[in-house]
């Protein structure tokens, strides 16, 4: 068996994934696998197109260790998040080959079932406690059994996952009237323009553990519920804010130091007994080790998409297990059902995993990209079919082009730079 073509498909079905289509001299054989990198997928697919689909040709797709390693380690320049994302695109493509060639599912060929459902959590937010609250019951009521709670944050316009988290950001920004720093259009002569937020760290230090207290006053301790820094606090703000929070038995704390501040996990070690998250800027198991042998954190949570994919998750896992760290994968909208499904089949194979981030996709999404996992009474389920269980549709994909567009950035009250 052999690689024939790999095709790369750009597509915008309400907002942009970069699709890679591998096809093989045996009829009708072929995978898929996601390569979006959000904001930055064209970036991805001429990596994909002009560098790496022609290394590919005459290959045998079983070999999936051995082109990932010739992939990684062959170019001498590695790692960073348009390679690995390009990476985990032709690695997830080589699973589907792999599980479809051998009639049974990725799970299966991971080692199979060590659960019955994947534990999932969505996102709630609003502009005060009370709105967060009623989001909250919203999802409980929807099924859901773990809830991550962010809310507006007094002075700070724009606030980071108010209005459904980055993949809401990152889609919306043709409907943003204006950049909430300067006043500047979202469209300039160039196009499109970032949508800016404002953002301050004392009252948002203050609001948050305000806003627990009172989701715990109203909802009680049945609710898992946890909150997403989004790596916006130095290493002295995170502990204080881990600190104050453990009264309310927060499921963990997410992603609360720049992700070049891993030596910086022991200082909020040190002062709370907060659980902590942590990968999601991650690009490699080498980000990851030195959080997981010093114990630094509870859940790593890298996303498939950006580390290399199926292959180099499941050494992360099993690194992660042997110091009693659970999984968390990153699974929001900005990637597409593939990479989604691949984190549901490798979660029902890991002993170690803890819970996935979940989204649900909107109907054009569905038609270009079928077979997306399925969410039921708070846990997640994919098909049993061989391989993801997902495809592409060629002719709808060509219905929606690409359209340029950025995540948000961030700025402080006096105008300086801050990581979003």
């Amino acid at each position: 068996m052999k690689i024939t073509e790999v095709r790369v498909i750009v597509t915008c079905p309400t907002r942009n994934y970069v699709v890679v289509k591998i096809l093989t001299d045996e009829p009708g054989l072929y995978g898929v696998g996601d390569a979006t990198l959000n904001g930055r997928e064209l970036a991805v697919a001429t990596a994909l197109k002009e560098h790496i689909a022609p290394l590919l040709i005459g290959r045998d797709p079983d070999r999936i260790e051995d082109i990932w390693q010739m992939l990684f380690r062959g170019p001498y320049w590695r790692g960073g998040p348009v390679q690995m994302t390009a990476l985990a695109g032709i690695d997830i493509a080589l699973w589907d080959i792999k599980g479809k060639r051998a009639g049974m599912p990725v799970y299966s060929l991971l080692g199979g079932k060590t659960r019955d459902g994947v534990l999932a959590y969505t996102h709630a937010g609003g502009s005060d406690f009370n709105e967060v609250e009623d989001d909250v019951r919203r999802k409980i009521a929807a099924g859901f059994k773990v809830v991550r709670c962010q809310v507006a944050i007094p002075g700070n316009a724009g606030t980071y996952g108010t209005g459904g988290g980055a993949e809401a950001a990152s889609a919306t920004w043709r409907e943003q009237p204006g950049n909430s720093h300067s006043g500047r259009s979202a469209w300039g002569d160039g196009g499109p323009m970032p949508m800016v937020e404002t953002w301050e760290p004392a009252p948002y230090l203050r609001t948050i553990p305000r806003l627990f207290a009172h989701l715990r006053d109203q909802l009680g301790d049945e609710i898992e519920l946890f909150h997403d820094v989004h790596e916006r606090l130095t290493p002295i703000q995170a502990a204080r804010l881990a600190k104050e929070l453990e009264p309310y038995h927060l499921f963990f704390l997410e992603d609360c130091l720049r992700p070049e501040h891993k030596e910086s996990f022991r200082l909020i070690r040190n002062h709370s007994t907060t659980p902590l998250a942590m990968g999601e800027l991650f690009h490699s198991r080498w980000d990851c080790v030195p959080l997981l042998t010093e114990q630094l954190i509870d859940f790593i949570r890298c996303d498939l998409g950006h580390i290399g994919g199926i292959t180099e998750a499941q050494k992360i896992a099993h690194i992660a297990e042997t110091f009693y760290v659970q999984t968390a994968w990153h699974g929001p909208g900005d990637i597409g059902p593939a990479m989604h499904a691949a984190n549901v089949h490798l979660d029902f194979a890991t002993a170690n995993f803890g819970i996935q981030e979940m989204v649900s996709f909107p109907a054009q999404v569905h038609e270009v990209l079928p077979g997306a996992p399925t969410f039921e009474r708070g846990y997640l389920q994919v098909s049993d079919k061989p391989g993801l269980g997902t495809d592409v549709n060629e002719e709808a994909a060509a219905k929606y082009p690409y359209e340029r567009a950025y995540l948000p950035m961030t700025r402080r009250a006096d105008g300086s730079m801050m990581d979003w």
